[in-house]
């Protein structure tokens, strides 16, 4: 008792930051599904659908088409960070403390802050009114990000508290991060959705910002230890859809211990707004998705080797 009680009082203090949890998520793993999206990424690519995840911290995101210019931002911040100008509301981020103030008065939600702290109980909260759901559909429970691995210690307390709940766990994750922290998370998942990105080390370092031979080794180990895995690979045309990454992408797949899924992912640029929201210039260099005939030739590539492969033109994303 006393044991549980410890535990308790734990996971009511333990806390992280939580930047959008999508509801009925069909496109994040089987059946309907709650997706909780941790935010901070040790990677920085340049095609990211969730840019607000980047940043371990909590973000100020301004919509200028929402904005009415009615000022009550720049009467109501105690520090006068906020100004308007012909181009809309411009935050001084010398002197924001990202408060929040700003957009508590925004009444239009032009003004919007992206995180959010919440604890295991807070979730968990969330979670059961949904078991219902999880059920019926063979659902449950997604953790994304961001990259979850970032915070081992609050993930394993939800994962613990889920599997204590009987909600299917499945782990979105670029899989940079300490092997063995990888493999203590392993033990509480149900299922990892794995990102494969591209395979030449310096050209994956070029468009994510990190060298991919931890991610492939972790990879590796991950398939050897039993786990459940599907790899999602981003299709984007010009920079990973050329026949020799796509060849050595899918040998070394083959290569994996038991039955591993691929799922290509078509590019699309619905991130556009949330680039825009936090100030940042996106897909300027017009990245676009491979066309059909490349995509069914790519398909028949990873095939041949025996690969199961299917293609999705959803791309896992929050709402926010």
């Amino acid at each position: 008792m006393a044991k549980t009680n410890m535990m308790a009082d734990e996971s009511h203090r333990c806390s992280g930051i939580v930047f959008d949890i999508k509801r009925y998520a069909i496109n994040d793993g089987p059946g309907i599904r709650t997706t909780i999206f941790l935010k901070g990424c040790p990677l920085n690519c340049v095609w990211c659908h969730n840019p607000e995840g980047q940043s371990p911290e909590v973000q100020k995101m301004y919509s200028a088409a929402k904005c009415i210019s009615c000022r009550q931002c720049v009467y109501s911040c105690p520090l006068e960070a906020c100004s308007l100008t012909p181009k809309g509301i411009v935050t001084d981020k010398a002197s924001c403390t990202v408060c929040g103030i700003c957009a508590e008065n925004c009444p239009t939600k032009a003004t919007e802050l992206s995180g959010l702290s919440l604890t295991v109980e807070n979730i968990m909260a969330i979670l059961e009114k949904e078991i219902i759901f999880f059920d019926q559909s063979g659902g449950g429970v997604t953790f994304s990000g961001g990259e979850p691995l970032m915070f081992p210690q609050f993930l394993n307390m939800l994962l613990d508290a889920c599997g204590e709940k009987g909600i299917h766990r499945t782990l979105d994750t670029t899989g940079f991060a300490k092997t063995e922290i990888l493999l203590d998370v392993a033990k509480r998942v149900d299922l990892f959705l794995y990102d494969i990105k591209m395979m030449d080390a310096s050209k994956h370092r070029q468009y994510t910002g990190v060298d991919n031979s931890l991610i492939l080794h972790n990879l590796k180990v991950l398939s050897q230890s039993g786990a459940n895995i599907r790899i999602r690979i981003p299709l984007i045309k010009g920079i990973n859809d050329d026949q020799r990454n796509i060849d050595e992408t899918a040998r070394f797949i083959s290569t994996l211990a038991g039955e591993v899924r691929v799922e290509l992912l078509q590019y699309h640029c619905i991130a556009k707004h949330k680039h825009q929201k936090l100030g940042q210039e996106y897909n300027s260099n017009g990245m676009i998705a491979p066309d059909a005939e490349r995509s069914n030739q790519i398909i028949a590539a990873f095939q041949a080797y025996g690969i199961p492969v299917e293609l999705n033109f959803s791309q896992v994303e929050s709402s926010s």
